[in-house]
C-alpha cells in the first residue's frame, strides 16, 4: 500500500514538473492578484491623479511667472478732422477809433452830461458851453439877413422897371448872401456850444470841470475810444515770411485773439494790415488784425496771444499730444493691436491743436488706437489692459515750439 502511494506521489510530481513554465507564472500572478485588495488600486489611481494635477499646475505657474504682467494704460482712437495751419505770436490790442474831443468855440462850461468811463453813443451830449453870447450873435445875424432880403426884393422890383443901376442891384444881392452866411456861421458857433460824442465808444477821464473857460486853443476836454471792433497788433518773424506770402490773400487767412488766462472766448477776425518792410534790428514785420469785441473784454494796450491762421488742413490725422513720446530714435507712439499688445511705431508729429491734440503727418492710420498714458512701463509686444482716455480740452492755444513752426506742412 505504501509502495503504491509513493509511486502515485512520484507521478504527480513528475506531472507537475512537466507543465510549461508560463502556466506556472500565470498561476502565481493570479494568486498574487487575489491577495491585493481593490481599495489599493483606487488609492493608486488617486495618488497618480494628484501627482499629475500638481505637475500641470506647477508648470502653468512657471509659464505664468515667465510672462510679462498686463499693464494698465489709457488709449484713444486716431481721428481725422479739419484743423488750422497757423503761427503763434504775442501782440497788443489797440482801439479801433480814438477821438480827442476839443472845444471849438471860446466859452465857459456850464454842464457835463456823462460819467467818466461810461459807454457813449454817437450824438450823445457831453459838455455844454454857455450859449447866450452865441445866441445873441445868431439873432443879430438873422435880423440883418431879414433886412437884406427885404432890400434885395425892393431892388429886384426897381431893377425890373430900370429905375436903378445894375450895380445897386448887385450890391443888394451880395449883402443878402453875406448876411445869410453870417447867420449860418452864427448857427454853427451856437451848435458848438453843445459838445456831442462823434463816435460810439467808451469815454475816458475828463480833463476839465464845469466852470472852466475853454476854447479852440485849449487841450482836449476828454478822449473817447471805440472798442468794438478792436485792433490786434502783432509781428511776424522774418523767417516765417515765405510761408505767410504763400497764403496771404487766401480765403482762410484769419487772426485769432486770446487772453493768456483763457478767460474769454477766442475772437476770430480778419487780417486788416501787414507791412511790406522788415523792421531793421528786430527782423519782424508789423501786422494788424481787426476782431469783434461786443462785450468789451479786450482793452487797448492789453497784451494778448495771437494765432495767425494761414490756411485750413483738410482731414488731418490727430492723436492726443501725450501719446507722442520722444526717444533717441525720434518721436514714436505705441499702437494697440487686436490682441491688446502694443507695437512701437515711429511718427512725424506736426502742430499742436486745441483740445490737447496734435497732428501726425505719418506713422498712424485713422482706424488705429494709440496708447496715451502709461508708456513708461511698456515695451514692444507688451500686453495692456486698455482704458478709455478722457480728453482735456484746452482753453488757450498751446505755445510750444511745435505750434510755432508749421513749415512741415508746406
Amino acid at each position: 500500500m505504501k509502495v503504491n502511494t509513493a509511486v502515485d506521489h512520484k507521478k504527480t510530481l513528475g506531472h507537475r514538473l512537466s507543465e510549461p513554465p508560463m502556466r506556472s507564472q500565470d498561476k502565481r500572478v493570479r494568486r498574487a492578484n487575489q491577495r491585493i485588495p481593490k481599495w489599493a488600486y483606487l488609492l493608486f489611481i488617486l495618488l497618480a491623479g494628484f501627482v499629475t494635477y500638481w505637475v500641470v499646475q506647477h508648470r502653468a505657474a512657471e509659464a505664468k511667472a515667465t510672462q510679462p504682467p498686463v499693464r494698465p494704460a489709457t488709449v484713444a482712437g486716431v481721428i481725422t478732422k479739419d484743423v488750422p495751419l497757423y503761427l503763434d505770436e504775442i501782440g497788443t490790442c489797440a482801439a479801433y477809433e480814438t477821438v480827442q474831443v476839443p472845444a471849438q468855440v471860446t466859452g465857459v462850461i456850464i454842464g457835463r452830461h456823462f460819467q467818466d468811463g461810461s459807454e457813449v453813443k454817437k450824438g450823445d451830449l457831453l459838455f455844454t458851453i454857455d450859449p447866450r453870447p452865441f445866441q445873441a450873435v445868431l439873432d443879430q445875424a438873422k435880423a440883418q439877413a431879414a433886412l437884406d432880403q427885404v432890400t434885395l426884393k425892393r431892388q429886384e422890383g426897381l431893377r425890373a422897371r430900370n429905375v436903378i443901376a445894375q450895380q445897386d442891384y448887385d450890391t443888394a444881392l451880395a449883402n443878402a448872401q453875406k448876411s445869410q452866411a453870417a447867420t449860418e456861421s452864427a448857427q454853427v458857433n451856437l451848435d458848438y456850444c453843445f459838445i456831442k460824442s462823434p463816435i460810439n465808444g467808451r469815454i475816458g477821464l475828463r480833463n476839465v470841470d464845469v466852470g472852466n473857460l475853454v476854447g479852440p486853443s485849449s487841450s482836449a476836454l476828454v478822449a473817447i475810444q471805440g472798442l468794438d471792433p478792436i485792433y490786434t497788433d502783432f509781428t511776424v518773424a522774418e523767417n516765417d515770411l515765405p510761408l505767410v506770402r504763400k497764403y496771404l490773400g487766401g480765403p482762410n487767412v484769419k487772426v485769432e485773439t486770446h487772453l493768456a488766462d483763457g478767460s474769454i472766448t477766442p475772437r476770430v477776425g480778419d487780417l486788416y494790415f501787414i507791412d511790406y518792410a522788415v523792421q531793421p534790428g528786430s527782423g519782424t514785420v508789423k501786422a494788424r488784425g481787426v476782431s469783434p469785441n461786443p462785450d468789451r473784454a479786450l482793452w487797448p494796450s492789453e497784451f494778448v496771444l495771437v494765432r495767425f491762421i494761414l490756411d485750413t488742413l483738410k482731414d488731418a490725422t490727430l492723436v492726443p499730444a501725450q501719446a507722442v513720446q520722444i526717444s533717441q530714435g525720434g518721436p514714436f507712439v505705441f499702437v494697440v493691436k487686436s490682441d491688446n499688445t502694443v507695437e512701437l511705431r515711429p511718427v512725424t508729429p506736426g502742430q499742436r491743436q486745441q483740445g490737447d491734440l496734435i497732428v501726425v503727418e505719418s506713422g498712424v492710420k485713422p482706424d488705429e488706437t494709440v496708447v496715451v498714458t502709461g508708456q513708461l512701463a511698456l515695451a514692444p509686444g507688451a500686453k495692456i489692459a486698455p482704458q478709455p482716455y478722457v480728453s482735456q480740452t484746452r482753453s488757450t492755444p498751446d505755445r510750444t515750439a511745435a505750434s510755432k513752426s508749421p513749415t512741415s506742412y508746406e
